[in-house]
């Protein structure tokens, strides 16, 4: 089993009203991660807006949770950036934080080259001596290499120890990865919001990386995982996947709502691009999360209201 296992939720970035980073509101929903009883937490990563950030945001926050999480929860942090200069100081911040792992997604600029790419994760291991997560992302934001490429470089760039694994079929992919890499990989992580998770977990996903809303629900999901209660797994999995379905197309707009009616923040600014919720949807997500009042806690405002 690998030793980076289970529940990680991905921090999203807190930004007050006018578009600044809410430190109070970040500490708010990072402790309370931490307090749902995940494994570990994962920022930054797609779901926290990191390519919104600047370095020294990123540098700041990278620190920040290094603070919250030392001696409690394991922490991975991500290191991927415009260059190689500046992944190499983000892996160099990552490992002055104390984080277990850095998280780097295949940069683009390198194509599908394997040498070009192998080369890259080798030099972010002499930046720093932190093992190194590859994501696979797809494009645009990854490569979305196909798992005997993903082996390929792995083989070849020994400071990478664990795959996060983002493409569909992303079941599928992992059981080839895990084939293929052996053990040579500590560890291989599901992603994709958790919209898979029983598919990775079955096939042998060390664990999952979802955005943070529903953070309490998945680390009750992966507890189940880990006692073999699969019908639970599946229950609880299907019980989340309207809402995750929802988040997949309003990505950080619907986790910071959902974070805002659970009372841990105050503003719901998002600075990347995208659709946002209008009254009808806003309403729908209502209606999802009283679904899920059994299973997830209730926000303050709607614990005093059922106390009446």
């Amino acid at each position: 089993m690998s030793d980076i296992a289970g529940a990680f939720p991905v921090l999203p970035t807190i930004f007050d009203s006018s578009g600044a980073i809410d430190e109070a509101g970040f500490r708010a929903v990072a402790q309370w991660v931490i307090d749902c009883g995940a494994d570990g937490v994962v920022f930054p990563g797609l779901a926290s807006e990191y390519d919104h950030l600047t370095l020294d945001e990123r540098l700041h926050l990278i620190a920040l949770v290094g603070e919250l999480t030392r001696g409690r929860v394991a922490f991975v942090a991500g290191c991927g950036g415009h260059n190689d200069e500046e992944s190499a100081t983000l892996i160099a911040g990552a490992g002055e934080a104390g984080a277990a792992a850095a998280m780097v997604v295949t940069p683009r600029r390198a194509g599908r080259d394997p040498d070009a790419l192998a080369g890259f994760y080798r030099m972010l291991g002499e930046a720093a001596p932190v093992p190194i997560m590859l994501q696979n992302a797809p494009s645009p934001m990854g490569l979305g290499l196909l798992p005997d490429e993903v082996a390929t470089i792995v083989a070849a760039a020994p400071p990478i120890r664990y795959v996060k694994e983002e493409n569909a079929p992303g079941g599928q992919r992992i059981s080839a990865l895990r084939a293929a890499a052996g053990d040579r990989l500590a560890g291989i992580f599901g992603g994709a919001g958790g919209r898979f998770i029983t598919d990775e977990l079955a096939r042998g996903a060390d664990g999952t990386m979802p955005a943070a809303e529903i953070s309490d629900l998945h680390v009750l999901l992966v507890t189940a995982h880990r006692a073999g209660d699969w019908a639970r797994v599946r229950l609880l999995f299907e019980r989340s996947l309207p809402l995750l379905n929802m988040q997949a197309v309003f990505r950080w707009r619907l986790t910071k709502e959902v974070l805002r009616r659970r009372g841990l923040i105050a503003s719901t600014f998002v600075r990347a691009p995208g659709p946002a919720l209008d009254a009808f949807d806003l309403k729908e997500l209502g209606e999802l999360l009283d679904g899920l009042d059994d299973l997830i806690a209730a926000a303050p405002s709607k614990r005093a209201a059922k106390a009446l």
